[in-house]
C-alpha cells in the first residue's frame, strides 16, 4: 500500500510548471493509517432505495467494472418491508459487498414546523422521546433481519444505538455509520463522534483539503465522503480531489450522490423510474473517478472486494447504570 503514502501530482500541476506558475501550496500531511484490511479507501454507492435500485447499481457496476464495497439507503428502514430489505440482503451477499440501512423517521419528516425555518430547526435528528424510541425500533427489526450496518444522523441515536451494542442487545460486529446530514466540520466534533460510538463518520463536502487531513489526525474512525453531492447538500462535483483525499483521509469510503436529480427521500412506486435510472448514474460517476485512480496507480490502494471490518475507534466510558 506504499503507493498511497506520497502525494501524486495534482491535476495540471505540469502544464502549470510549463507556463511558469509555480504555486503549488505545501501539501498536507499524508495519513499514515489504512483499514484492517490494508486499504486506504472503499467505494459506496448511496441513495440505493431498494431491491431494483440495489439490482440495477449491481448491473451498472459489473458492467462498467466499478469495485464496490457499501451501499446505503436514505428513505430508512421503516420505508422497506421486511420482504424487500430481506432480498436487499441477500442481493448485497451473493454480491460481496456492505448494507447500509437508516435509522427511523427525522425531525424534517416531522411535524414540527422548526425545519422551514432559515435556521433549518433541529435538522433531520429525532425530536422528543418517540422519535427516539422509533428508531432504536427501527435498529431492531433491521439487525433481527440480518442487517450489520446502520445509517443514523443524530448524536442521541448514535450514543443510544452503541449503548445497546455494547450491553449485547445488538449485535458486537454492527457497524454505525453518521450520515452527512450530522457531519462534522471540525477536528474536535469528528472525535466525539467518534467516542460516542460511530464506526464511520460522512464529513461536509464543503471541507478542504487540509480541513479533512485536520479532521484525519483527530479520530481514527473511517471517513465517508461525497465526491458528488445531491443539491440538498450543496451540489459539489470533486471528483478530481479523489487521491488528495485517499492521501489524506485514509481509511475513508469515497461517496457518489447527483447533482441535478430529484429528491427520492422518502423512496415509494411513484418515484421507481427516477430511483433506478439515478442509482445507475452513481454508479457511472463512480467509474469516471475509478478510471482516474487507475491512471494515477490508486486502485491497488483499495480494499479488497467483500471487506467490511474497520478500524478500532475510541469510545467514551460505559455510563454507570
Amino acid at each position: 500500500m506504499s503507493v498511497t503514502r506520497k502525494a501524486v501530482a495534482l491535476p495540471g500541476e505540469q502544464a502549470l510548471h510549463a507556463i511558469g506558475l509555480d504555486v503549488t501550496q505545501p501539501a498536507p500531511n499524508t495519513s499514515t493509517a489504512t483499514f484492517p484490511d490494508g486499504g486506504a479507501f472503499r467505494i459506496e454507492i448511496p441513495s440505493v432505495e431498494g431491491p431494483a435500485a440495489l439490482h440495477a447499481v449491481l448491473s451498472e457496476a459489473n458492467r462498467l467494472g466499478v469495485p464496490l464495497h457499501r451501499v446505503s439507503q436514505g428513505s430508512g428502514v421503516m420505508m422497506l418491508s421486511d420482504a424487500e430489505i430481506t432480498e436487499m440482503l441477500d442481493t448485497a451477499a451473493a454480491a460481496g459487498i456492505e448494507l447500509c440501512l437508516f435509522l427511523g423517521p427525522r425531525a424534517t419528516w416531522d411535524i414540527g414546523a422548526g425545519r422551514f425555518t432559515a435556521c433549518g430547526g433541529v435538522g433531520a435528528r429525532a425530536r422528543g422521546r418517540d422519535q427516539l424510541g422509533q428508531a432504536l425500533a427501527d435498529a431492531h427489526r433491521a439487525v433481527g433481519l440480518g442487517v450489520r450496518c446502520l445509517l443514523v444522523a443524530d448524536e442521541g441515536v448514535l450514543w443510544a444505538v452503541h449503548q445497546l451494542r455494547v450491553g449485547g442487545e445488538l449485535p458486537a460486529d454492527l457497524s454505525i455509520k453518521v450520515s452527512a446530514l450530522a457531519g462534522p466540520a471540525n477536528p474536535a466534533s469528528f472525535r466525539v463522534f467518534e467516542l460516542l460510538g460511530a464506526d464511520s463518520v460522512n464529513i461536509p463536502s464543503d471541507l478542504t483539503i487540509a480541513q479533512v487531513a485536520e479532521l484525519r489526525a483527530a479520530g481514527s474512525v473511517a471517513i465517508d465522503f461525497y465526491l458528488e453531492t445531491p443539491d440538498d447538500l450543496g451540489g459539489y462535483v470533486r471528483n478530481y480531489d479523489a487521491a488528495e483525499l485517499i492521501r489524506v483521509g485514509a481509511p475513508i469510503y469515497l461517496k457518489f450522490g447527483l447533482r441535478n436529480a430529484p429528491n427520492i427521500y422518502p423512496s415509494g412506486g411513484h418515484l421507481a423510474a427516477s430511483v433506478v435510472d439515478s442509482a445507475r448514474e452513481r454508479v457511472r460517476r463512480a467509474h469516471l473517478c475509478v478510471e482516474r485512480l487507475a491512471e494515477l496507480g490508486l486502485l491497488a490502494a483499495r480494499s479488497p472486494s467483500g471487506s467490511r471490518v474497520m478500524p478500532m475507534p475510541r469510545r467514551f466510558a460505559a455510563p454507570p447504570v
